[in-house]
């Protein structure tokens, strides 16, 4: 029983030490480009959608990334008739469960869910979709430097490569190409990384905007109330 107590005394000590021993690069991309998000959806919708589900995002809401309703339905529609209904994956969950031994989690706030725990949410996808290889101990042949044992599979392998562990140097090294150079498939990661971030927050870009407006409103208002103070109290002694 001491032992247990002791155990659960410096478990969050533990924790801490392992979550400051990850390295997690900077996010490059900003939810203000446009059509980076737009490539990020289309990177969505062909690659995560397929398993991952954003059940609380609408297909319409994809206008608000400066696409138009047809461009929503030609290109971005695969698991939906009608531009109002939720993103929703095509498999079922007992399917997937099956499959899986658990359903996919849903991506709709999963920058937020992540950032609750690692600090940037944008940081820790951006570095754990570039931090796959293959390891033929896994069940699905690919592990993540990120996520030790990761049940996921690598789904970007093609646009990547195949990237190995030398054990020696404990990094990562391109064993086999993609159809990307590694410049061009990072930035691929982050204008999906931007999709991610936006589907969490989609007004977060006018909030900040109007945050400013209201502190700018705010000192005026401070200016005239000083203002207003002075003149009641200068026939004051």
């Amino acid at each position: 029983m001491k032992k247990i107590l002791v155990a659960l005394l410096f478990a969050p000590l533990m924790a801490l030490a392992s979550s400051a021993a990850l390295h997690l690069d900077k996010w490059p991309g900003s939810v203000a480009d446009k059509p980076a998000l737009q490539n990020g959806a289309k990177l969505f919708v062909n690659y995560c959608l397929n398993c991952h589900g954003a059940s609380y995002m609408r297909y319409n809401r994809l206008t608000e990334l400066g696409l138009t309703e047809e461009q929503v339905k030609d290109n971005l529609m695969f698991t939906a008739e009608k531009i109002g209904e939720q993103m929703r994956v095509a498999a079922r969950t007992d399917e997937q469960k099956q499959w899986f031994g658990a359903a996919p989690p849903d991506l709709t706030v999963i920058a937020r869910a992540r950032a609750s725990e690692h600090g940037s949410g944008a940081d820790w996808l951006y570095t754990y979709l570039r931090q796959f290889y293959r390891d033929d101990k896994r069940p699905t042949g690919w592990n993540n430097v990120v996520f030790d044992n990761v049940g996921m599979p690598h789904i970007l392998w093609q646009l990547q490569g195949q990237q190995v562990l030398n054990h020696e140097t404990h990094k990562l090294e391109l064993a086999v190409p993609g159809t990307l150079s590694p410049k061009e498939y990072d930035q691929a990661i982050s204008d999906l990384v931007g999709f991610l971030v936006w589907m969490g927050e989609p007004m977060q870009e006018q909030r900040k905007q109007l945050g400013i407006i209201v502190l700018l409103f705010l000192g005026v208002l401070f200016v005239l109330a000083y203002a207003l103070k002075k003149n009641y109290w200068k026939d004051v002694k």
